[in-house]
């Protein structure tokens, strides 16, 4: 599949904190999921500032488990999501799904679903 480089990239960027490198494969506009708080972050410098809020207060590891292709084109990323408080207590750990929609390689919008 074409986008499982990306998707295996943005991941991996995400569970190490590198936001830049998952920045790199983001639309400079895109519609993210504020999963943790609410709502939707939009932009670059607006995911940067959600996700340093977030790990200042948890902190979450999520992993790939499948990717599909939707008939509409998007991606659909089954993800075993584990997230911890700052002690290592774990607070949730189950299956998620992310639907992506991606245009010329970048990442334009995610939505979270119930696994």
């Amino acid at each position: 599949m074409m986008n499982q480089h990306l998707i295996d990239q943005v991941y991996q960027a995400f569970n190490t904190r590198d936001i830049d490198g998952v920045l790199e494969f983001f639309h400079p506009t895109v519609h993210w999921p504020n999963g943790w708080e609410g709502g939707y972050v939009n932009g670059h410098a607006e995911v940067r500032k959600y996700w340093q809020r977030q790990w200042q207060e948890i902190d979450p590891t999520v992993i790939p488990v499948a990717v599909q292709e939707k008939p509409s084109g998007q991606l659909e990323v089954s993800v075993h999501q584990i997230i911890k408080d700052l002690t290592g207590q774990i607070l949730t750990d189950g299956l998620v799904k992310h639907l992506y929609t991606i245009e010329d390689g970048k990442i334009e919008r995610m939505e979270i679903e119930k696994a």
